[in-house]
């Protein structure tokens, strides 16, 4: 993670940790808007964790910050790669690490905000994160053989060489199971060892913004139809043109696979809508797994009423104590 600039030692010889702060919650919820004006109030700067913001071109519909926004608070981590390029979590550790240091040795505050869980995550409790490249003949050959045998028999040799990992993986989810084997081919090292996590030098604070099921969802509704009328269809179109195919990651995210289907021909625009807006609704409940109402470590604010001065206050506190 490299040195981190502004750590001081108390009298004591405690360790005084520099700041992060993390915004987390769902889609739609408000976390860049918010984090924006907590920027301007606390000196801040923002490092993006959203795993589709990284993409160049993707900008209508993954909901980028808007020039204003831009303007306002320096944002990290927005356009960094093509949609025919691949950021797994490991480069993105350490990006994010490297941006994070960089806002402190400023004097200034990072703010780590966005929807991406596993990212999120990864950053602040600082999962150990294999850097082994896909090794696409060897999956071949592990998936043929899931096939022939069954998914039970790959689950049994990698319980034979990561008991740790094995207990950890459910039998049929093959494509984990793989990744583990793959490791341990790759390395000699089974995947548990190198997933150890060594929480990052920092003192965290994560706050979580929320409002009821209902008033997000309709809020989704609206973004969807905002999207349209500022040319997500131009803009899905124009990357197609560009030669960006519907199976690349980047072009797999909710709007583009299905307005992608729609300029294909393969089903109309009143559907890809519609089929938007339902699995942008079943894509937050994925995030409230990742970001559960009831984990004691994020403190929760209700965006749908008055919440920016008890915020505001609260991270005044945490960053004075």
């Amino acid at each position: 993670m490299g040195k981190v600039e502004g750590t001081d030692s108390l009298p004591n010889n405690e360790v005084v940790y520099p700041p992060l702060l993390t915004v987390v919650g769902p889609t739609a919820v408000g976390k860049t808007a918010t984090a924006t004006q907590l920027c301007a109030d606390f000196r801040g700067e923002v490092i993006s964790a959203d795993s589709r913001q990284i993409y160049r071109g993707l900008d209508i519909g993954t909901a980028k910050p808007t020039p204003d926004e831009r303007a306002a608070a320096t944002h990290h981590l927005v356009d960094i790669i093509d949609p025919d390029q691949v950021l797994g979590l490991a480069e993105f550790q350490e990006m994010a690490y490297a941006a994070i240091n960089g806002v402190l040795s400023r004097d200034r505050v990072p703010f780590l905000v966005g929807g991406t869980g596993q990212w999120i995550k990864g950053v602040i409790e600082g999962w150990g994160v294999p850097r082994v490249s896909p090794d696409y003949a060897l999956r071949a050959e592990l998936e043929a053989e899931a096939d022939r045998a069954g998914a039970r028999v790959l689950h049994a040799r990698l319980a034979e060489v990561d008991p740790n990992a094995a207990s950890k993986i459910d039998y049929r989810n093959v494509r984990r199971v793989i990744r583990a084997l793959e490791v341990y081919v790759k390395t000699g090292i089974p995947i548990s060892q190198h997933q150890r996590a060594q929480p990052p030098p920092y003192r965290d604070l994560q706050i979580g913004l929320t409002m009821p099921r209902e008033m997000l969802y309709a809020r989704v509704d609206t973004r969807v139809e905002y999207m349209l009328e500022r040319g997500l269809l131009d803009e899905v179109r124009g990357l197609l043109n560009q030669g960006y195919a519907l199976d690349l990651p980047a072009m797999s995210g909710l709007g583009y696979r299905q307005i992608g289907q729609h300029l294909a021909g393969e089903i109309s625009l009143d559907e890809a809508v519609r089929l938007i807006k339902k699995e942008t609704r079943r894509f937050i409940r994925q995030q409230y797994n990742w970001f559960r109402l009831d984990d004691p470590t994020i403190r929760w604010f209700d965006v749908s009423g008055e919440f920016y001065d008890a915020l505001r206050e609260l991270i005044a506190r945490f960053l004075t104590s």
